[in-house]
Formats: structure tokens, C-alpha cells, sequence
């Protein structure tokens, strides 16, 4: 069922003759030919399109917006090799994503691409980042310095996309003062104090699930923004921060569901392969089929 939204044609009143649907012009991406839409201008400071940026950055849905974040992983490494452009269906391919759901997904941002050349790899890298607030670098604090917070704090990626980590903090005397990935290890009663001095905006969560509230009730309190949470729990927070959970403990249930899934599919199809499909030949007790003849034609069999 379609649901048609806005004001009837008056040529669809009463009495009057209906007039022929006028075709559409606007480039509908779901429905968009494999090769690109016409390029759109973009403006002195590199933008496209003539809705401004926070307007559409409001309109992204957050699934897509988390595949934006893919497109550019993709889009840099593109750019780091040397490419220039790329069509859509090179660059849905990389991410794993259909090639019409790519370019609804940059259509969010004004971007469609020139025909028969596809997009400008720097230009999408710039839009990307810009829509994604990577112009400007965002501070990252990591509390709990354990297994996971101590990768975190000396995973090098960090810094290169925009997020250098910039305090630890721990609860173990013996860790207080150590430094970690070059940066000594703070006492978690300090964290509303260094977190506002430092400007921190995003913290993560790497305790165990007792303590999380606790630490995150100081990052607020630090004039903390986001958090990033792997303990596994459910925050509490003021509705204007923003919280990502990841449990890697409910990512393997779902990887198990899957590896299960494809189990069970896999001994349905071997039972089924010994039933025999509508119509197929049967032994007639003879070592002979029903219905096939010596020539290849059909054959009659008698039974005593």
C-alpha cells in the first residue's frame, strides 16, 4: 500500500477530468540508475548542495550516519593510495553497502557525483568529515586502565582520526602516576576536575560494571558530552549526553545466532537431499525407473 501525502489536484475533483501524472524530476536514490546524478555545485567553502549544513546534518538517520563513518575509512585509504575519483560502485563495493543505498546515503550530505566520473575522493573526505564534526579534534579520557583501557590508551589510531587521548584514570594505587601510551594514570576522584581543565569531551568506560555509573556521573560532572561504554550495564544520564554501548559479550551472542543459524540450514538441506523432488523417476523394484525407457523415453512397467 502507498500512503499519498499533500493536497489533492483540483483536476481530480468531482466532475472534472483526471490529468496525467506529470513525471518526476527529483533523483530518487533507491530507485537511482547505476551511473551518477548530475554533479551539484559546491559553494566557496567546498559545501554542496543549498541546505545548509546543520540542517542536513539534522536529517541523517543514525544508521546512515554510521555508514558515512565507513565510507570515509574507505574514502582515506582511497586518497592515501593516490586516488583521485571514484564511482559509486566501487566505492559501495568497499563498503559493503548496495550502490543505490550509497548514494542516498551522500545525497544526505549534497553530494551526487558526476556522471560517467563518480566523486571527487578529496571533496567526499571533506564533506564527510566536516558532517561528521571531524574538522576539529575531540578529547578522549579512558577510565578504568585494565586489559581493555590500557589497548585503548595505546592504540595509536586514535590521535590520526581526531581523538587524542588525553587522561587515564584507575582506582589501583599501584597504576596511579604510571604512565600509559606516554600519559600518567589520574585517581578517578580527580575526573571532574582534569576532565574540565583538559576540555574533555568524550570519555570511555572500561570498568567493571560496578563502578560505570559512578565514573560516569564524574565525566558528566567533568563537562563530559559523550561516552563511549563497554561495561556492560545501562548508564543513567541527562537526556543531552550521548551514550554508545558496546558489549562485546551480546556481538558474540549474535555472531553464535548466526553460526547457529547456518547449522541448522545446513542439516535441513542434508536431510532433504535424499527425498526425492516432485515428479523425479522412481525405482520400480527392478533396478529400472518408472517413466524412463532404455532410449531415454517412457516406458511401462508391469508389476506381477
Amino acid at each position: 500500500m502507498v500512503t499519498q501525502r499533500g493536497r489533492r489536484d483540483a483536476a481530480d475533483s468531482p466532475g472534472r477530468a483526471p490529468r496525467r501524472a506529470r513525471r518526476s524530476t527529483a533523483p530518487d536514490a533507491d530507485n537511482a540508475p547505476t551511473a551518477e546524478m548530475p554533479a551539484v555545485p559546491a559553494d566557496a567553502d567546498g559545501r554542496n548542495g543549498d541546505a545548509p549544513e546543520a540542517v542536513r546534518a539534522k536529517s541523517i538517520p543514525e544508521a546512515a550516519v554510521a555508514r558515512l563513518a565507513v565510507y570515509l575509512r574507505v574514502l582515506s585509504g582511497l586518497r592515501d593510495q593516490g586516488a583521485t575519483t571514484v564511482s559509486s560502485e566501487e566505492l559501495s563495493q568497499a563498503a559493503g553497502v548496495n550502490s543505490a543505498k550509497l548514494r542516498k546515503d551522500l545525497s544526505y550530505l549534497g553530494s551526487y557525483g558526476t556522471r560517467g566520473v563518480g566523486y571527487e575522493v578529496s571533496v567526499l573526505v571533506s564533506q564527510i568529515e566536516r558532517i561528521l564534526g571531524l574538522t576539529r579534534q575531540h578529547k578522549v579520557a579512558v577510565v578504568g586502565i585494565g586489559n581493555l583501557g590500557h589497548a585503548l590508551a595505546n592504540y595509536g589510531g586514535f590521535p590520526g582520526r581526531g581523538f587524542p587521548v588525553e587522561a587515564l584514570f584507575d582506582l589501583d594505587p599501584d597504576l596511579i602516576g604510571v604512565p600509559v601510551g606516554g600519559l600518567p594514570v589520574s585517581h578517578m576522584d580527580d575526573i571532574p576536575r582534569i576532565c574540565a581543565e583538559r576540555g574533555i569531551s568524550i570519555g570511555v568506560i572500561a570498568t567493571p560494571p560496578t563502578a560505570a555509573q559512578s565514573v560516569c556521573d564524574r565525566l558528566v560532572a567533568g563537562g563530559v558530552q559523550c561516552i563511549l561504554n563497554f561495561a556492560p550495564v545501562v548508564l543513567q544520564v541527562p537526556a543531552h549526553i550521548e551514550v554508545r554501548k558496546v558489549d562485546l559479550a551480546v556481538e558474540l551472542q549474535i555472531l553464535s545466532f548466526h553460526v547457529a543459524r547456518r547449522a541448522d540450514d545446513a542439516a535441513a538441506d542434508q536431510g532433504n537431499s535424499g527425498l526425492r523432488a516432485p515428479g523425479a523417476p522412481s525405482e520400480n523394484g527392478n533396478g529400472r525407473r518408472n517413466g524412463s525407457g532404455p532410449d531415454g523415453g517412457r516406458e511401462m512397467v508391469v508389476r506381477s
